[in-house]
């Protein structure tokens, strides 16, 4: 058995941005960025694509990664599910005799992973004994102080917060739809992203970005900018 997989999930179909996986981003295709600290993380056996789109599938091989198989039309329609992209990726490569004792599941629009938070990430969940990590990011303001509308008009979700004060309250996290890290064996018998023994990796605002519309690509190119600089100085 192989100790590691990184999957990368990259199917041609997006909507809001076409072409999304392999859209510019500052100067490369952007699912570059996600091969690039998969290849250069150090604990991977294998870094695979799974794609349903002959573009993608190139490029990606060009940058260094591979596609051993293609993805099937069941797993590349809009309502197929990370975790049932993921399971045929593993049942395709048990069919050839493959199997691995972890995998990562990498996003290809995720710019801001770098190879040492996958290698650190890794660490983490072996050295950890835990059944999985997922990268977080703290939500930028209090969510126990958020609002609803209710027939036009603001409400509280939870009045009762109303009056506390926001360095108070305790913080809220959210998943950074970066990637995620998981033991093989307990994925194929609980067959979700998250499990009951999930740790987490604390990820800096600046640092995390969904990128579902043009405008959120914008902030993510800045954001990028704006860290590149930074290390720089």
């Amino acid at each position: 058995m192989k100790k590691c997989l990184a999957i990368i999930t990259a199917r041609g179909g997006s909507k809001r941005i076409p072409r999304k996986n392999i859209k510019d981003f500052l100067g490369s295709p952007i699912i570059k960025y996600s091969i690039d600290a998969a290849l250069g993380a150090g604990c991977f056996d294998e870094v695979m694509v799974s794609t349903d789109d002959e573009e993608i599938a190139t490029i990606a091989k060009n940058f260094g990664a591979n596609i051993p198989f293609m993805r099937s039309v069941d797993a590349s329609n809009d309502h197929a599910t990370t975790a049932e992209v993921i399971l045929e990726v593993l049942d395709s490569y048990k069919k050839i005799g493959i199997e691995f004792e972890y995998f990562c599941c990498i996003y290809p629009t995720a710019p801001f992973i770098t190879a040492e938070k996958l290698k650190t990430a890794y660490e983490m969940l072996v050295n950890s004994g835990a059944k999985s990590l997922v990268p977080i990011v703290s939500f930028s303001f209090p969510i126990l102080r958020s609002f609803k509308i209710e027939e036009g008009l603001v409400k509280m979700n939870w009045p009762e917060y109303m009056t506390t004060r926001s360095q108070d309250l305790p913080a809220a996290y959210h998943d950074c739809g970066q990637f995620y890290f998981l033991k093989t064996d307990v994925f194929l018998q609980e067959k979700k992203m998250y499990t009951d023994l999930t740790i987490p990796y604390n990820m800096p605002e600046s640092e995390v970005q969904d990128i579902d519309n043009e405008e959120d690509w914008k902030i993510a190119e800045i954001k990028y900018t704006f860290l590149k600089e930074k290390i720089k100085k």
